[in-house]
């Protein structure tokens, strides 16, 4: 199983299925390509591995998955040991909302609050449009760890977080105070939270190497 993915300090997109396929505990060979790079020569590596032209991208018997999406889930149904979703209906139903809600939203704040492992943090100040991404974020955050109890959205760890995961990094880069656009002390908290797992904590290591 191979998993190709972007520079770990910008790549949103690959590090959800990452921390997600690390969560399963099985083997992979991980291929990095460098984002940014001039004169289409990014895609031009990429397209060897996926035929959108994007990452990350799984490889795995005779399968090539190109969304991040997909390749969570197939790993959900791969490895059903590793509970990547909960059992529950409707917390599986709940987690799978906040994830796609993540996956397909929140333009604004992509958009001014890129990914950027690589530097110190600094405020910033949000335009309207992104600070509402934020407060919808941190509604999103407060109500699934009041219903399930946390540390994570739906108790224990699942997809759900693999996909928030980047956003805990927007935020503290950007120094963006959840309790200011209403989120509670409980969100603050797992914001925290998903910057210290093992998995991510690799991650963020290998990213600040690479710079």
């Amino acid at each position: 199983m191979e998993l190709v993915i972007g520079t770990k300090a910008w790549s949103t997109w690959s590090l959800r299925p990452w921390l997600a396929l690390k969560k399963t505990g099985a083997p992979f060979t991980e291929t990095l390509i460098s984002l940014r790079q001039e004169n289409d020569m990014t895609r031009e590596a990429i397209l060897p591995h996926s035929p959108s032209g994007l990452v990350p991208c799984l490889k795995t018997d005779g399968l090539v998955l190109v969304d991040s999406l997909a390749i969570c889930e197939f790993l959900n149904e791969a490895y059903p040991d590793a509970r990547l979703w909960p059992t529950d209906p409707a917390a599986r139903a709940l987690g799978r909302a906040a994830a796609a809600e993540m996956h397909s939203g929140f333009v604004a704040l992509r958009s001014e609050c890129p990914m950027a492992l690589e530097i110190a943090p600094r405020p910033l100040e949000l335009s309207a449009a992104a600070g509402r991404n934020v407060a919808r974020i941190a509604q999103i955050w407060s109500e699934l760890l009041a219903r399930f109890g946390g540390p994570f959205l739906l108790g224990e760890w699942s997809i759900a977080d693999a996909f928030y995961t980047p956003v805990a990094t927007r935020l503290r880069t950007y120094q963006i105070d959840l309790a200011a656009y209403g989120g509670s002390a409980a969100a603050t908290a797992y914001c925290g939270a998903l910057l210290e797992t093992p998995e991510f904590l690799a991650w963020e290591a290998a990213a600040r190497a690479e710079a």
